[in-house]
């Protein structure tokens, strides 16, 4: 096994690993499990979420985006929470190329806090490759209720032509074992994240 780099040992041990009630900062922001927590635990969660984006670095998060998933996770939130678009192309050739499990679901959110137009178009290649793959449930549901917060904040519509009907989101969706609607669940949690402030 190969030895890790100093560096990415050190930021994960600052910024990836914190607990909050005995859980590490990386398994609140998987699959937004944060949002279960009461509301006193919740706002300590975020508060200390806030803060870590503020402190850390542009090179301690490139650091981070080079590592393993938990680490690429924690960095695409933290770029989100304290929106540096600066990072926009690196998360959407990250999301694109989807190389680590989970690690797109913060680059989806981080494309949404952002809510640009480019931002958009990285979330709808991501939709246009991934959808057309029903064998690969990534970060589909990310990406297009990124795309529904971005199209409700902008009044435009780049969802629309992956949800009519028969389009590319149904054919994705109606092959999964457990299919769904597309949820709009990156609405609330970019109020909660900017309730904060």
């Amino acid at each position: 096994m190969r030895s890790l780099d100093p560096r990415l040992l050190d930021v994960i041990e600052r910024y990836v690993k914190p607990t909050t009630n005995g859980i590490g900062r990386y398994l609140h922001l998987l699959h937004a499990n944060f949002t279960r927590d009461d509301e006193r635990e919740r706002t300590l969660f975020l508060q200390a979420l806030h803060s870590a984006a503020q402190a850390i670095t542009d090179e301690e998060l490139e650091v981070l985006l080079g590592g393993e998933w938990r680490s690429r996770l924690t960095a695409a939130w933290l770029i989100a929470v304290d929106r540096r678009q600066h990072f926009r192309d690196v998360l959407g050739d990250l999301l694109l190329a989807s190389q680590l499990c989970y690690s797109g679901q913060g680059y989806c959110f981080a494309l949404a806090r952002f809510s640009t137009q480019e931002d958009a178009l990285h979330l709808a290649a991501y939709l246009e490759r991934y959808l057309q793959q029903p064998d690969c449930v990534y970060d589909q549901r990310w990406a297009i209720s990124a795309l529904l917060h971005i199209d409700h904040r902008a009044g435009s519509e780049h969802a629309s032509r992956f949800l009519v009907p028969g389009g590319l989101w149904h054919q994705w969706n109606d092959a999964q074992f457990r299919p769904s609607p597309p949820s709009r669940f990156i609405d609330d949690l970019c109020a909660l994240t900017d309730s904060l402030r």
